[in-house]
């Protein structure tokens, strides 16, 4: 495969370096250079983006800390009202903020612009569970006093964000903690960093006031992230990332017994049995695996097929992706970008190698192309064996494995089979047993007859290795606050 078979890798004009002004810190910019952001398509530098060093880290905590009285004191309606405004901001200016990630992320536009509805539909769920914090109060069995419990912000909170969703993955995290009341200092990725630094300057517009939220970015997230988890003032930590970042930033928390929210990993399997609609699972499955060109934690990363209806499966999930344009993410008729890194594209390759010495057999794809930028092409691997490395990895790109299964029991098995337990995709007719089914699996989140299972209205986050705590829905405002119970004598 060369680039000849590529879309040409096109940007539309568009100054990066307008969202490279420097630190967000206490609402000033605080100048400074030495983080380059590449473009994935082209591997050309879009801006250098400042570095922040531990003091820096500390001068954010810092803003938060003299920020955190007022805002707490801020009525829900006001905070809301704020947070409908950024709503609305990230609507106006979805082209802009779509372009930006595509060419930071690499991501398809159409892709992108799904990303930007999505995130911004945080602020206005979480605009509308502001005015809606309730409390408790009743009488103790006893009878001797009533119990009155306060729900209060945590206080202030940390949050590290990956590179894969740039706005999605910021939204969901701030808007809650706003919401509730916090003030936040914001780490987003070093691949992807305009785009927090675009939307700080839109939550400015929008009123929220200097200081509620800052955001930094490092090339040393170990010692600056340490810097602001070891500040006492810093109550809160939430972080979206890999399973072994975790573990380290789990760590680091417990030295001063900091509330954590984790979404991790993820090792999905996408069940289709026998009797399933063959069209809606192969619709699904492309949803499942191809969203941002599958790297993404609920990405399907094991296909679990049913021996009855595996051939067909194979042969129309080989066509769809077989069909899929590559090309750069700004070009609007890209279906599949680019990685985000080589190092992406390497881990990538070395699956699919492995997977192939062990019996699996490529039908598509399979082989980067030649030239500039970090593509791998749409991939299907048939009769992937069950000590394939990929089995028990995330691939976190566009490879889709199939395996083969027999009985219903034996699905469970191999779907249970892994560390993780993020999310899952089932498939079937008969519905009783798809609800059955979804009790079965080790999962934090089911998709039962559909591809896609994030929404901001709904709990986000998995078991075992996946993480702790949820993101979204109530459950996610809930993660900045603490109760505060008071017994009442009258």
């Amino acid at each position: 495969m060369t680039l000849a078979s590529v879309l040409p890798l096109t940007s539309p004009a568009l100054d990066c370096s307008r969202y490279a002004k420097g630190l967000y810190i206490g609402g000033a910019w605080v100048a400074g250079g030495g983080i380059p952001v590449v473009d994935p398509s082209t591997e050309a530098v879009l801006a250098e983006v400042a570095d922040a060093t531990e003091a820096q880290a500390t001068a954010a905590v810092d803003a938060a800390a003299a920020a955190a009285a007022g805002w707490r004191a801020t009525p829900p309606r006001r905070r809301a009202e704020i947070l409908l405004r950024c709503h609305k901001l990230m609507l106006e200016r979805a082209d802009e903020l779509a372009t930006l990630i595509s060419l930071e992320n690499g991501k398809a536009l159409g892709d992108a612009r799904g990303e930007v509805t999505y995130a911004a539909e945080f602020f206005r769920w979480y605009a509308e569970e502001a005015v809606r914090i309730a409390g408790e109060y009743r009488m103790a069995p006893s009878g001797s006093n009533r119990i009155l419990v306060d729900m209060e912000p945590i206080g202030i909170a940390v949050l590290i964000t990956p590179w894969n969703f740039p706005a999605a993955m910021a939204t969901r995290k701030i808007a809650p903690a706003l919401a509730a009341g916090c003030t936040v200092v914001l780490k987003p990725a070093s691949e992807t960093p305009l785009t927090a630094y675009a939307l700080a300057e839109l939550y400015a517009e929008a009123g929220v006031p200097a200081g509620v939220v800052n955001v930094i970015t490092t090339s040393r997230p170990g010692p600056v992230t340490a810097a602001m988890l070891n500040d006492a003032r810093v109550r809160k930590l939430s972080f979206t990332g890999s399973t072994g970042v975790g573990r380290t930033l789990l760590a680091e928390a417990a030295k001063t017994v900091l509330s954590c929210s984790m979404e991790l990993g993820g090792n999905a399997p996408f069940i289709v049995f026998d009797d399933a609609d063959l069209d809606a699972a192969l619709d699904g499955a492309m949803v499942a695996k191809m969203r941002n060109a599958g790297e993404a934690c609920t990405a399907a990363n094991r296909f679990i097929v049913q021996n009855g209806i595996y051939d067909r499966f194979a042969e129309g999930l080989n066509k769809r992706m077989a069909a899929l344009r590559v090309g750069a993410g700004t070009d609007p008729a890209t279906a599949c970008g680019p990685m985000i890194t080589r190092k992406a594209v390497e881990k990538i390759e070395t699956l699919v190698a492995d997977a192939l010495a062990k019996g699996a057999r490529v039908t598509t794809g399979g082989q980067r192309p030649d030239g500039d930028g970090f593509f791998y092409p749409p991939t299907v691997l048939v009769d992937v064996p069950a000590d394939a490395a990929m089995a028990k990895e995330e691939i976190f790109g566009p490879v889709a494995p199939l395996y083969r299964f027999e009985t219903e029991d034996e699905a469970i098995a191999m779907a249970n089979d892994t560390e993780y337990g993020l999310a899952a995709y089932v498939f079937t007719s008969d519905l009783k047993r798809g609800l059955a089914i979804s009790g079965r699996i080790e999962a934090g989140m089911i998709a039962l007859n559909r591809g896609l299972v994030s929404d901001p209205a709904a709990p986000f986050g998995g078991v075992k290795q996946s993480g702790l705590g949820r993101e979204g829905g109530i459950h996610g405002i809930a993660e900045f606050m603490e109760p505060k119970y008071v017994a009442v004598s009258f």
